[in-house]
């Protein structure tokens, strides 16, 4: 039913499905995994699907004339679709995929550089250089995290300085701000300096790991 659909609407036609490699889905007798012994016997049916579509920004941007229209900003794969027969407290059982996604960025270049200066460690104040490139759109409420190398989110910094408030120097090539000694983990290890633009609400300058 689904294949004859994804013939005849229009909008279905891009969405993508994994293979089938579970049994159907549809009806179960009630914690069970016994199919339907209702009066209705109803035919056992793959009624739980994932289905997916990647709208890249080039589909919209080639048009433009933004993007080469060959460029895959986005690209989906999927790594697992199966049910789960453990479930019974409904007459389908759940089904789940998994995927990864890769995006590429839409910079080539980072918007700003940053590194530490000198020997990092718990044992005095240290600091910390950027530059950004000219076209930039600074906020008072950017700011430069600590991170350990394996970070996963930008709420997992350890600590972080405000560039305008921590402030200590500044000319037209670069800035420099301080992290307060008291701020920097005492048992060390592999970091990086990430700095946060509130303006884009993302990290855009990421520094090389380094030693505390």
């Amino acid at each position: 039913q689904l294949n004859m659909a994804k013939k005849k609407e229009a909008f279905l036609k891009e969405f993508k499905e994994g293979p089938l490699q579970f049994k159907p889905t549809y009806k179960f007798d009630l914690y069970s995994e016994v199919y339907d012994t209702s009066e209705k016997k109803r035919k056992p049916a793959w009624t739980d699907r994932i289905l997916w579509k990647v709208k890249n920004l080039c589909e919209v941007a080639s048009k433009e004339g933004e993007f080469p229209e060959e460029e895959n900003l986005i690209s989906v794969t999927l790594n697992s679709y199966v049910s789960h027969m453990s479930y019974g407290i409904s007459d389908h059982k759940p089904v789940t995929g998994t995927f990864k996604l890769e995006m590429k960025p839409l910079v080539s270049d980072p918007l700003v550089m940053v590194s530490p200066e000198g020997e990092w460690s718990a044992e005095h104040d240290v600091l910390i250089r950027y530059s950004t490139v000219p076209e930039f759109p600074s906020s008072a409420w950017d700011w430069i995290g600590l991170f350990q190398v394996t970070f996963r989110h930008v709420n997992d910094y350890v600590t972080y300085a405000w560039v305008e408030d921590d402030e200590i120097s500044s000319n037209k090539d670069s800035k420099q701000v301080y992290m307060s000694a008291s701020e920097i983990p005492k048992r060390g290890g592999e970091f990086l300096l990430c700095y946060y633009s509130n303006n884009l609400h993302s990290i855009v300058g990421i520094s090389e790991p380094f030693q505390v």
